[in-house]
């Protein structure tokens, strides 16, 4: 009885026509009601407008980059580094320079007091803020970060407290000049990557020479072969990874740099033949390497092969050795292939200077690639045995 009824009610259900919702009155004025936005609360509207002005305003933009281009690369560069010469420019006026040094060791030295022991010039705490008084008075603000607590603490003190004034004054000397070969090195990056490629170290070494002493009369046909030989060394200690530059940080840190001021500080005629000698920087040395090389080249093709490089050291190095040598640290493709290639000049520097600072870590590192015959990053006996076999036929 259910089920016929429903039947029928379906099927006039089915019969009846339901009109669109678009034609319903109802629909229609809110449809009208909703477009015109007056049904919308006040911070819809708000957003609608906020996205409205910033899309003209996007446009705009669009619109006038379009018309008037974006910078030129050139002009980017441009106004990159005169922004960079203009920081360091504020740097560098901000250094003591050689007169303001001058005048602070005269004010340490009439300030300070004598002790009777060991008759050393010295200063205590009081001392030390009288002097950064006058100090500043007399130079200028600028010496004033030097008189800070701080450094006062990091000399020694005596049983009175009192630190000497000599170590202070060399401490002042050697910021003033690294804070001055940093600025230097960094307007020689041309990239601004904090890292020096071998022409802008042979830049600023070529800077230095008028100013070093031991220098300053060199030949100058000599220059270039001599800036090229000291920016190797910096290259060797301070770019293990053979990256082809070298971090400046590192640099300013390195002894290599020490090494090369203290021909700056002394002349040449106070200094010994070996102690010339055994700088690397020095003159003499530079002409030592080059005269070595030039007496090992015999065919005078401006490389080394192995056999002429078997007689470094009065013939003294193994053959073993020069193998490993050459096929540890010599390019391949230089001056041919396989076993035909030789040693170029730079490769020749790397052989000095592992040889010549076998004390070192990157000079160990250099000789134990040559002795690790598997590369396995340790030697056995067999290592040994090999290496060593033919040095009782050195005679």
């Amino acid at each position: 009885m259910y089920s016929g009824s429903s039947d029928g009610e379906s099927h006039e259900a089915s019969q009846r026509k339901i009109p669109p919702a678009s034609s319903m009155l109802w629909v229609r004025n809110l449809r009208r009601f909703i477009g015109s936005g007056a049904g919308l609360g006040s911070e819809a509207l708000m957003e609608l407008e906020t996205k409205r002005i910033l899309l003209d305003i996007f446009k705009e933009k669009q619109q006038k980059s379009a018309e008037g281009g974006t910078i030129p690369r050139s002009i980017s560069h441009r106004v990159q580094r005169l922004a960079k010469y203009r920081f360091l420019k504020k740097q560098s006026d901000l250094l003591l320079n050689a007169d303001d040094l001058d005048a602070m060791w005269v004010c340490l030295r009439e300030n300070c007091v004598i002790d009777d022991a060991t008759g050393a010039e010295k200063m205590n705490y009081e001392d030390f803020c009288h002097i950064a008084s006058v100090c500043t008075e007399q130079i200028g603000p600028k010496c004033r970060r030097f008189f800070s607590p701080s450094n006062f603490m990091k000399f020694e003190k005596d049983e009175s407290g009192r630190i000497a004034i000599l170590p202070f004054y060399l401490y002042v000397m050697r910021t003033v000049s690294l804070t001055q070969a940093r600025i230097d090195m960094s307007e020689l990056d041309e990239d601004s990557d904090g890292f020096l490629q071998p022409h802008e170290m042979e830049t600023y070494i070529r800077g230095l020479i008028p100013n070093l002493a031991q220098l300053r009369d060199m030949p100058a046909a000599f220059i270039q072969m001599y800036c090229r030989i000291a920016a190797h060394k910096f290259f060797f200690f301070c770019d293990p990874h053979r990256r082809g530059k070298s971090c400046i940080k590192k640099v300013l840190l390195s002894n290599c740099l020490q090494e090369l001021m203290e021909l700056h500080q002394e002349s040449e005629e106070e200094v010994t033949d070996t102690e010339q000698a055994e700088n690397w920087f020095s003159l003499m040395s530079a002409q030592r390497i080059c005269d070595m090389f030039l007496a090992l080249d015999k065919d005078m093709n401006g490389t080394l092969s192995k056999q002429e490089l078997q007689e470094y050291a009065d013939g003294t190095l193994t053959e073993i050795f020069i193998e490993r040598v050459f096929d540890e640290h010599v390019r391949r493709g230089k001056s041919g292939g396989g076993n035909t290639r030789e040693m170029d000049f730079e490769s020749f520097l790397d052989f000095v200077l592992a040889l010549e600072n076998k004390d070192t870590p990157e000079g160990l590192t250099y000789l134990f690639r040559c002795l690790d015959l598997q590369g396995r990053g340790f030697l056995t006996t067999a290592d040994i045995h090999s290496l060593f076999r033919c040095t009782p036929e050195m005679d």
